[in-house]
């Protein structure tokens, strides 16, 4: 993957920002795995031949809006014309072109003709946890929570109490590289879809670029590293980042749903607003509070043919998770 930063000027002014990626999926052995073995490989092959190459105007590895910023007086929907002729004159062409995860307010802007042949398209919601205003410390979330709820919340602290958790310093990442990519790599290679596999020295290098913004916590069984979660601090939201963890402890000490009720924890005693908490483990994320929103995207494929059947395409590429939404609180 690589990243282009471009700035949109009026005269000498700069009015936007935009991020877009480069990515080859060529490069990854896989894009998961599913049970229906016929159906993976039939979806690898399509990919390798046909999308691996991508340019998005946006952040393959966040969820939400982070494709392109404007000041208040510059007129958006300009702006995103203007973003899709940097993408139209792009020197290496891919093969999918997309922008990506806006809400549908978000999506308003690109109701223009640069955009009236592009596929619409949305995949998993993001999950998203509002912290209310009225919550000063966890036991004000626990009080809020269904009796349902607080016994899960009981039972999960009560098996997860001889683990231990801390935040790691950049030395303490670095002396642990190994362990940490290695609990990443575990659970990463067990997500049903993969479009990037992170560098060894991702998580001590993000430590080192946004210091006291991006937090590491360890999570520790008798002084041995069983996993971890990252975390980035963006204004009034945290935004969850990635995790590792071993299997076998996480099924034992319910070391997940530990992990997220210490990001709520975490959450509320910093005073933010929100966590964001991303695409996977929908069920669990809403067991604790969180609620999906809907993100849609724009794409199109330089081939013409394939572009105008991206509609029953998509849909084979693209994992589908069944769900039930839960709702754990009393209110």
């Amino acid at each position: 993957m690589s990243c282009t930063f471009v700035g949109i000027f009026s005269s000498d002014k700069l009015i936007a920002t935009a991020l877009f990626q480069e990515i080859d999926l060529a490069m990854l052995t896989s894009f998961g795995e599913r049970d229906n073995v016929v159906l993976t490989a039939l979806r690898n092959f399509l990919f390798r031949r046909f999308a691996s190459k991508l340019l998005i105007v946006g952040n393959n590895m966040l969820s939400g809006q982070n494709a392109y910023a404007c000041l208040p007086s510059a007129n958006e929907e300009k702006v995103l014309v203007k973003l899709k002729g940097i993408c139209d004159a792009w020197p290496k062409k891919p093969h999918l072109t997309i922008f990506k995860d806006f809400t549908e307010t978000q999506t308003k802007p690109f109701q223009t003709p640069a955009f009236t042949s592009d596929f619409p398209f949305s995949s998993q919601p993001n999950m998203i946890f509002e912290i209310r205003s009225h919550w000063k410390k966890e036991e004000d979330y626990i009080a809020d929570l269904t009796k349902k709820y607080r016994d899960q919340y009981k039972r999960c602290r009560k098996k997860g109490s001889t683990i231990r958790n801390q935040e790691l310093s950049y030395e303490e990442i670095v002396q642990n590289e190994e362990t940490i990519y290695s609990l990443y790599l575990h659970v990463a290679s067990s997500a049903p879809f993969n479009t990037f596999i992170l560098p060894k020295m991702h998580f001590s290098t993000f430590k080192k670029q946004l210091g006291d913004d991006f937090i590491l916590r360890g999570y520790y069984l008798e002084n041995e590293l069983v996993g971890f979660t990252t975390i980035i601090r963006h204004g009034k939201e945290l935004e969850t980042y990635f995790l590792g963890y071993d299997d076998s402890i996480q099924r034992e000490k319910m070391l997940y749903l530990n992990m997220l009720y210490d990001l709520i924890d975490c959450g509320i005693s910093q005073g933010f607003e929100r966590i964001i908490l991303g695409r996977t483990a929908l069920e669990i994320k809403s067991s604790i509070g969180a609620n999906p929103i809907q993100l849609n995207g724009f794409m199109r494929h330089s081939n013409a043919l394939i572009h105008k059947n991206l509609s029953w395409i998509f849909p084979l590429l693209e994992p589908i998770t069944n769900w039930i939404q839960r709702h754990p609180f009393k209110d």
